[in-house]
């Protein structure tokens, strides 16, 4: 096996498909494929930050009340407590990573 990790995903059209990238004691990186339409529904963490990294594509990214168009390679912090999501409001795939730190309890 290789070191990388990027995984080979293929969502339908408004379809989410995740895949665990890295789980430890104190992180975990997920990938997220979304179809054209696919919505990643807002949602907060509490006790933990969360960063999206846009690997493929322009993914709509929410952030509280605001949203913005962030193209790849795009970094968005999400602090604890901050509800978030992803929308495509593209007509291709689009990936992103998010790493959630620490690991809620």
């Amino acid at each position: 096996m290789g070191l990388d990790r990027y995984p080979d995903l293929d969502p339908d059209e408004g379809e989410v498909v995740d895949a665990e990238l890295a789980v430890t004691d104190d992180v975990l990186v997920k990938a997220f494929a979304l179809g054209p339409g696919a919505e990643l529904s807002a949602h907060d963490h509490a006790d933990s930050t969360n960063v999206f990294h846009v690997v493929e594509g322009t993914v709509t990214v929410i952030q509280g009340d605001d949203e913005a168009a962030v193209d790849a390679p795009g970094v968005v912090l999400h602090e604890r407590g901050v509800v978030h999501g992803a929308r495509n409001d593209t007509h291709e795939t689009v990936v992103l990573t998010a790493s959630l730190c620490p690991l809620p309890s």
